[in-house]
């Protein structure tokens, strides 16, 4: 790439925005585009918002000097340009997309009034509109049901609590975030939440949503169980947001496919974040989507040794209760197999719990809650794969010892 292309980014998340910083500290001019009329912001901290901790603008995002406020409807990728809704047409030489990924609506009966908007009362919990309107309609006493119980799903549940809501979470699978943490610690997070007022269901289908005058009033489970609902909140998971690079004949499979470099199958197009499918893997976290922005702008900005090879991504939660908060951090295959060697550390009067698995001599992954002093040693042994010594002394000092976070 020459220092005088013009590189146009399409989303304004925190991939988009990484990216835009990025590329003006290092001389290179970008065009950055996004459709949600808010500053760009941290959707990380939206829970935080929600349960009154963060006013909105505490979690704005520095927004780089050309940001157009603008929906992109359609990429012509002979032309190369892009086109937006309000009929601006902008040229690019190198075109990113960034378009991150929306929320999976749950097939439910009643879910959906006859334009397909949701009826009064339910709401995803992906945008800072999303948020905002939710927070608009919580009341003290409030009867609100979250439907799913992964990582947003329980920081949603604790954000609707702290704001005196009578809370349900309810979950299909049998424990909460089981695709990050083991049946131990699950344990703990739905001990914490029980401890905040929210009622916790596990096993539990949600196959209707009941309303009348265009507002909800009641979930109906599986079993025909109702449970009466002032709000919904709908935390079922994410997908990759594909529209416009299918639309404009990239290469699209779960997400839109990049290689190693972030280009797509357009050599002008690359992309990066929650859209992305890279490797075969398609991360939805906010660690992968920095690494790719710093490793796409190095590359743009001419560093043509610049590569993007994956992540091995930690999972880190912080639950602020009324009296402390709830820490866990999870990273790598926290369920052992056969043969496999596990180090697990209890302290029932603490509140802490500390598991890693080793296999082959390395350590593979961990499960820690509570007490987080020692989870960056054991993160950057993780990350580095390097055998750990036979008698097992320093990870047992990593274990124990709060320190070297």
């Amino acid at each position: 790439m020459t220092s005088n292309e013009r590189v146009v980014v399409i989303g304004s998340g925190l991939a988009g925005v990484r990216l835009a910083r990025r590329l003006g500290e290092l001389g290179t001019p970008v065009t950055l585009i996004g459709e949600e009329e808010h500053p760009p912001y941290n959707r990380v901290l939206l829970a935080e918002v929600l349960a009154g901790r963060y006013s909105p603008e505490v979690i704005a995002l520095p927004a780089p000097a050309e940001l157009i406020r603008s929906r992109v409807t359609g990429i012509d990728r002979a032309a190369r340009t892009v086109a937006c809704a309000d009929g601006t047409v902008i040229a690019y030489d190198r075109l990113v997309l960034a378009t991150g990924s929306n929320p999976v609506l749950p097939p439910l009966r009643g879910l959906f009034t006859g334009d397909r908007e949701l009826p009064g009362g339910v709401h995803a919990f992906r945008t800072l509109d999303d948020c905002l309107g939710l927070a608009g309609e919580v009341r003290p006493g409030a009867r609100a049901v979250v439907i799913g119980g992964g990582l947003l799903g329980v920081s949603a549940a604790r954000a609707l609590a702290a704001r005196g809501a009578q809370v349900v979470l309810a979950q299909q699978s049998g424990r909460l975030m089981e695709r990050r943490l083991d049946p131990a610690a699950s344990s703990l997070v739905e001990r914490y939440l029980t401890g905040l007022g929210v009622e916790v269901h596990t096993e539990c289908r949600v196959r209707d949503v009941r309303c009348a005058g265009g507002a909800v009033r009641s979930v109906e489970l599986a079993d025909g169980y109702a449970l009466d609902a002032d709000l919904v909140v709908l935390t079922c998971g994410v997908r990759p947001r594909t529209g416009l690079a299918r639309d404009a004949g990239l290469d699209v499979r779960e997400g839109v496919v990049v290689d190693d470099e972030l280009r797509t199958s357009d050599p002008y197009v690359h992309a990066v974040g929650d859209c992305v499918q890279h490797a075969g893997t398609v991360y939805g976290l906010a660690a992968p989507a920095l690494e790719q922005a710093d490793a796409l702008a190095a590359l743009l900005a001419g560093d043509s040794g610049a590569r993007y090879t994956g992540t091995r991504s930690l999972t880190r939660l912080t639950l602020s209760g009324p009296d402390s908060p709830f820490d866990l951090a999870a990273f790598g295959e926290t369920e052992a197999l056969p043969g496999d060697d596990v180090v697990q550390l209890t302290d029932a009067t603490r509140g802490t719990y500390r598991k890693v698995v080793v296999r082959d001599d390395r350590l593979v992954g961990g499960v820690l809650v509570g007490a987080l002093g020692t989870v960056g040693a054991l993160a950057r042994a993780w990350e580095g794969a390097e055998p750990l010594p036979s008698d097992g002394g320093p990870l047992l000092h990593l274990l124990t010892t709060d320190g070297g976070s």
